[in-house]
């Protein structure tokens, strides 16, 4: 197929997996029966027989959805190219950044399942430990619905001066919700504040732990050795980064930034206006979930959002593709 859309991937992160997931696209290709085995070696586990047995619960683990949703991630890719649809740039949320790295080439398709292996691993860790130091009162975080990224900053950093220490802003998903981060004592604080300055909800989520924030900040202990000695290639399409929100110039800045993104929000607004920027004419969401179509649909773009993670999804914006070409 002739596709004459700009195509930017989107591919998202943890809280997307679900059981079963990219079986279908196993199914269906061999280029990514190839990419399971791969990822199977790599991560040192049995990917297909984990994706066929694992409960829901199960997969929410930390380091068993890392390498989970990546594998799910670069399979939706590697269908879509089948089909001959390419991006012309791309970015991941949070973990879903992996994937971005390994299809802008920065990373190869082995050290992207390594280091995603070793960074789950490790972030489940340190997740362990902070659960075990006051057991049903583990840190978290919550999204806050309602309030812009800029005035919950500002919140938190004025409750800080009073004495809320240990509350962060970790992701700044849309212009309508951004996710914090916090023990468990400053997140049952801040919702009621956050009400009072005219949240309209607080969702507490179901994470292993505190992420992108410096309360995980032991992870990069474990991290830091294997990310050094991984080679990141200069990018072959536009990427954009996690922490900057902005396009990543050199495979050197990558590797810099993949190591401050474990601490550091997501800024996942800047991103896509970044994106919009390079003149794309439709997005996809390349993996499981249907996450971050509905946070581009909350920017107000005009630029149309699709979900690409299942062999159904990729027929459609096939046929998609195929009526809007009989149209030009």
């Amino acid at each position: 197929m002739v596709v004459n859309k700009r195509i930017a991937f989107l591919f998202p992160g943890q809280g997307a997996q679900y059981p079963q997931m990219a079986l279908d696209l196993y199914q269906q290709s061999t280029a990514v029966q190839e990419l399971f085995a791969l990822a199977s070696e790599a991560a040192g586990i049995d990917l297909k027989g984990l994706l066929e047995k694992a409960s829901a619960e199960e997969l929410k683990r930390t380091d068993i959805s890392q390498p989970a949703i990546s594998l799910a991630n670069l399979a939706a890719a590697s269908v879509l190219r089948e089909e001959e649809i390419e991006p012309i740039a791309c970015a991941g949320f949070s973990l879903g950044e992996y994937a971005a790295l390994a299809t802008a080439g920065v990373l190869s398709y082995e050290d992207c399942f390594k280091l995603v292996t070793v960074r789950g691993r490790a972030m489940q860790k340190v997740a362990d430990r902070l659960a075990a130091t006051d057991a049903g009162s583990a840190p978290g975080m919550a999204a806050v619905l309602g309030l812009p990224g800029e005035q919950v900053e500002a919140l938190i950093a004025e409750w800080k001066q009073g004495g809320l220490t240990d509350l962060y802003a970790a992701n700044f998903n849309s212009p309508k919700q951004v996710v914090v981060a916090g023990t468990a004592s400053a997140l049952a604080q801040a919702e009621e504040r956050f009400k009072t300055a005219g949240a309209r909800r607080i969702i507490r989520l179901q994470v292993a732990g505190p992420f992108h924030s410096p309360l995980v900040a032991d992870a990069l202990e474990d991290f830091a050795p294997i990310l050094e000695g991984t080679n990141f290639a200069d990018p072959r399409i536009p990427l954009f980064s996690n922490v900057t929100g902005k396009q990543v110039v050199s495979g050197q800045e990558a590797k810099k930034l993949a190591l401050r993104q474990i601490t550091e929000p997501v800024r996942w607004t800047s991103e896509e206006a970044q994106l919009v920027q390079t003149g794309i004419d439709m997005v996809l969401e390349v993996g499981p979930g249907k996450v971050l179509q509905g946070l581009w649909k909350d920017t107000g773009s005009t630029i149309p959002a699709f979900g690409a993670g299942t062999s159904l999804d990729i027929q459609s914006v096939l046929a998609n593709l195929s009526n809007e070409s009989e149209k030009a």
